[in-house]
């Protein structure tokens, strides 16, 4: 910016030498080690029957680890239940990145109306093409599995639009889903208009990426303890591959939500009400914790359909009336699973805390951790037992 000439703006970005140096550093370094080729590759050479016998994640990434269907399983539904959770993780990724990429570009167009944004847009615009490669890679897998495995979908879904319900199994209706997606389609608006919004938009999204950090990091621990790198199971070098862009993509939400936005006029209270109302939403989606895939924030009784279909499959062969206890069992009765999940949420809580914790214009109730605050293994009991009542009931009279 040429402060001899007329400017809207006071100060300038480029000002700001060490934020600058910071997001250059992290945007080069992104590019050096970008995974797109590797994960391109890696997704056209998966082969179900290459790596069907082997664990995907360490043991205790398993869908429904540490309850009573882990304890009784066998040595091959152990298996499968590790794979599964792998496809049903990476299931809600994928949603969460297509929303990312939509709000990287919404976010783009917030900020590139201010002097010496480059920067930042196409930092924005490199991210957006990795998290479409990792789409492609974990759908690639993902839809392969269940085809063969069940021959029908199960966690995977068709592609979708940006404002659906970020979270595939959340507690919700017909009439919230609706007021959800015009809050998601008004919010893109806003951030698409406003520098600080969009900026703000970054906040959130390093919210939400820093619990897969946490959990994407020990997923990808399999390839990296792996003896033999080179016949890793396909899945597990996805794993890595993704966490390793998803490193940066977390670090440049730190740099763009919590340096970056310090360059802009404070917030307006219209500002910081919609950037506190982002939060808060994050906060909600987070209030739950899930034993079905530990380090996902699911709603617990919204998943219990598709378990119980998933056991009556010809993978586990259960009938009705096993399904059903055996879910009752693991939802409703304490267990390792419940202990693990609830642990894997406080730690979550934990870290947002202190990634909120000196942000100015965030509320102390968000700063506090919102209605995470409230999450207990008792009300989780409790609101299981009292949905799994409602559910059995169903099927009984079926």
């Amino acid at each position: 910016m040429r402060k001899n000439l007329y400017q809207r703006e006071s100060n300038t970005l480029a000002e700001d030498k060490l934020t600058v140096k910071k997001l250059e550093f992290n945007h080069r370094k992104n590019k050096e080690q970008d995974h797109t080729e590797l994960l391109d590759s890696s997704a056209k050479a998966f082969n179900y029957s290459d790596c069907k016998d082997e664990y995907w994640n360490p043991e205790k990434f398993s869908l429904l680890y540490g309850t009573p269907l882990w304890d009784e399983a066998s040595k091959t539904e152990r298996v499968l239940l590790n794979q599964i959770y792998w496809v049903a993780y990476y299931s809600q990724i994928i949603s969460a990145e297509i929303a990312t990429i939509f709000y990287n570009q919404t976010a783009s167009a917030g900020l590139y109306g201010l002097e010496d944004f480059r920067l930042v847009c196409e930092t924005l615009d490199f991210e957006s093409m990795q998290e479409r490669a990792h789409i492609d890679a974990f759908k690639n897998i993902s839809e392969q599995f269940e085809e063969e495995v069940f021959g029908e979908r199960i966690f995977t879904y068709p592609m979708r639009p940006y404002y659906w319900e970020t979270m595939i199994f959340q507690k919700t209706n017909m009439l919230k889903r609706f007021w959800k997606s015009i809050q998601l389609q008004s919010y893109a608006l806003l951030s698409s208009n406003n520098a600080f919004i969009g900026c703000q938009y970054l906040t959130v999204r390093g919210l939400r990426t820093l619990n897969g950090k946490i959990v994407q990091h020990q997923l990808s621990k399999y390839f990296t303890d792996h003896e033999d790198k080179e016949n890793a199971p396909i899945p597990s070098k996805v794993s890595y591959y993704h966490f390793m862009d998803e490193s940066y993509h977390f670090n440049s939400s730190n740099i763009i939500g919590s340096d970056i936005i310090k360059n802009l006029a404070p917030p307006t209270a219209f500002e910081s009400f919609i950037a506190n109302l982002g939060i808060r939403g994050t906060l909600k989606d987070h209030s739950n914790f899930n034993i079905s895939v530990n380090g996902i924030f699911w709603y617990e009784p919204a998943i219990y359909e598709t378990l119980f279909k998933l056991l009556q499959s010809s993978a586990f062969n259960f009938k009705q009336a096993d399904a059903l206890q055996m879910l009752k069992r693991c939802f409703t009765q304490e267990n390792q699973g419940i202990t693990e999940a609830f642990e894997t949420q406080q730690t979550a809580l934990e870290s947002y805390r202190n990634y909120l914790s000196n942000i100015e214009y965030v509320s102390k109730s968000n700063k506090l951790g919102g209605a995470m605050v409230n999450t207990s293994i008792e009300n989780y009991l409790a609101e299981n037992r009292r949905q799994f009542f409602e559910f059995e009931r169903k099927k009984n009279v079926a």
